[in-house]
């Protein structure tokens, strides 16, 4: 008994493996909008780790009137739903920056 045939057909179906290719480079546009800056501790985590996947006019198109359960839900689905890299510790105080820079703890 041959098995040459039916190694030859076998590898005859194997798709075919992609040609090498240079790499492909990008160049995004500059964010129009930074994060507020503040002496609060959840600045400096946001910056860490939200800017890191999107912009910060993601934060600034939120309602003003968002209190802070708003943000805490957010912030807990950029972690549950998107596999945001946060710590649970820095969870509070990125919610405290949010709420206090961008939702309705804003000094009048």
């Amino acid at each position: 008994m041959k098995l040459y045939p039916l190694a030859l057909a076998a590898l005859l179906a194997l798709p075919a493996l992609p040609a090498a290719s240079a790499p492909k480079t990008i160049t995004l546009p500059p964010d129009g909008l930074q994060l507020k800056p503040s002496a609060l501790p959840g600045y400096a985590k946001a910056q860490a780790n939200c800017v890191a996947c999107h912009s910060a006019e993601y934060m600034a198109y939120q309602p003003p009137t968002a209190a802070r359960p708003y943000w805490d839900a957010m912030v807990k689905r950029m972690k549950g739903v998107f596999k945001a890299p946060i710590a649970d510790e820095d969870m509070p105080v990125i919610v405290d920056y949010l709420v206090k820079t961008y939702g309705n703890e804003q000094p009048k």
